[in-house]
């Protein structure tokens, strides 16, 4: 655990060195979201949910997608050198778990702010909001790690990317359709706990095949 601690508060460091990285991102989520505010203004509840996911999924990629693109072959080696492979893949795995959560709070904020607030059951999307945050920095950060081995990072993470994420998008739409109205739909405890399911596969996926990348 103290490698990992370690590990994550690196990362920190470096994002509050490189603030400019940070305010990047909440720039790009304030303009896209104002964006739709002056095309759209405020849309109904379905328009609202599909358009939120959709932003999350963006602020991902930009926020999440590039923790193992920008670390050189050098620090990579150093971290080799004085840490385990599982301790830093899961180390990434928790920092940005942590940062799209943060981003996934802004993000949802400004909709509301701007887009209106058509959710009926605001306790429940907001948790649906961190679990969908988490899953979707979760399975980036995993294809991340893939990519950073390959020639074509850009283009890998765009051929394994679809497959994985659409299906998870898809599931985290119809999940938070629940919170648009008053009443709980039936079987929604088995979808969440079915989306929580995947994120356990995805890290343990990680800290299985990470390893093998590391060595090559």
């Amino acid at each position: 655990m103290s490698k990992i601690i370690t590990l994550i508060r690196k990362d920190l460091l470096l994002e509050i060195r490189q603030q400019y990285t940070f305010y990047g991102i909440l720039l790009y989520v304030a303009s896209t979201i104002f964006v739709l505010y002056l095309a759209m203004g405020q849309p109904e509840e379905k328009v609202w949910n599909g358009l939120f996911w959709m932003i999350q999924l963006f602020i991902c990629v930009n926020a999440v997608a590039k923790s193992f693109l920008q670390e050189s072959r050098g620090r990579m080696l150093y971290f080799y050198s004085i840490a385990g492979a599982r301790d830093f893949v899961v180390s990434k795995l928790l920092f940005n778990a942590a940062l799209m959560l943060v981003m996934s709070i802004v993000s949802l904020l400004l909709f509301q702010l701007l887009l209106g607030n058509p959710v009926q059951n605001p306790f429940l999307f907001s948790g649906i909001v961190c679990l969908g945050g988490c899953s979707l920095s979760l399975v980036f950060t995993f294809l991340a790690a893939i990519a950073a081995r390959a020639q074509q990072n850009a283009a890998m993470m765009a051929i394994m990317g679809f497959p994985l994420i659409v299906p998870q998008v898809l599931l985290l739409m119809r999940i938070s359709n629940a919170a648009f109205s008053d009443v709980i739909q039936g079987g929604l405890s088995q979808i969440i706990l079915l989306l929580v399911a995947l994120d356990i596969l995805v890290v343990v996926l990680a800290t299985i095949l990470f390893p093998f990348l590391w060595k090559d």
